[in-house]
């Protein structure tokens, strides 16, 4: 039977982040630092761009008074890659516009994942229902959740209670830890198209290490070590048995090899 699914993938690097490597791994040495990419994922469906992630929030780095209270964490600096918005470079380059984003998912509500989500008022907006409302607590800032990225009443949300599908070929896969709410994707790709598929672990699993060596991520809200590499033993487990490769959210190797090996499968420009 053939396989209905994702027609094109454009992986958009929309910053980087300079921070402890203790951040992504559990344990690590706090003097080490590493520069790892915000990634985006542009996934072409039925109806137009569906896009997961969205970056930084620009207008909170550019006002002096607003980087220091939401950007002025000294140990964890956060770096755009040009002049302009994120996204909208990114989209240029592949020759993509901002309209014919249709819909957007988000893994979770991180300054550097849900900071974009201000340019895409009135589109619907597929979350786990547990993420928004914790991102909604008066305690969500202080692990760098900030309700002025993402609570606007224009906002059509789509929240889910677990596993969905939130397009033909798309389904999140809740992988909690890294916040109460975050979710992974998993991504089929037409049989039109050549088929197989990825999944995409977002911060379940930042860097490869977490995913060849089952180590959590030093980054966690409310959870242990032990739940969060039981999520990534989850993801593994998916992706061995429909023989998919699993992708680190921020690894500053496979981020890029695998942005240039889509455009090159796809035939488009890659996006950076």
């Amino acid at each position: 039977m053939a396989r209905t699914g994702v027609r094109e993938i454009v992986l958009l690097t929309l910053g980087w982040e300079d921070l402890p490597l203790a951040v992504s791994i559990e344990g690590a040495d706090p003097a080490l630092r590493l520069r790892e990419p915000v990634p985006g994922i542009l996934l072409k469906v039925d109806g137009g761009w569906l896009l997961l992630d969205t970056g930084f929030n620009t207008a909170l780095m550019r006002d002096a008074a607003l980087r220091r209270r939401f950007y002025g964490d000294p140990v964890h600096r956060a770096i755009l890659p040009g002049p302009g918005e994120p996204l909208e470079e990114a989209l240029a380059q592949a020759g993509i516009e901002m309209s014919e984003v249709h819909a957007v998912g988000l893994s979770h509500l991180h300054l550097d994942h849900a900071g974009g989500l201000r340019h895409f008022s009135g589109v619907p907006v597929h979350c786990q229902r547990r993420e928004l409302a914790y991102g909604l607590t008066p305690e969500a800032e202080r692990h760098a959740i900030y309700r002025i990225d993402f609570d606007d009443p224009k906002h059509d949300w789509r929240l889910a209670d677990g596993e969905t599908e939130i397009a033909p070929g798309v389904t999140a896969v809740p992988t909690a830890g890294h916040t109460p709410g975050h979710q992974s994707f998993i991504v089929d790709v037409d049989d039109s198209v050549g088929g197989g598929g990825y999944v995409f672990a977002f911060d379940a699993a930042d860097l490869t290490a977490n995913i060849d060596d089952d180590i959590s991520i030093g980054g966690r809200v409310d959870a242990t070590p032990a739940e969060c590499v039981e999520q990534v033993r989850r993801l593994k487990s998916i992706a061995a048995e429909r023989g998919y490769p699993l992708v680190p959210g921020h690894d500053p190797v496979v981020w890029p090899q695998l942005t240039t090996e889509l455009a090159g499968r796809f035939g488009r420009t890659p996006a950076r």
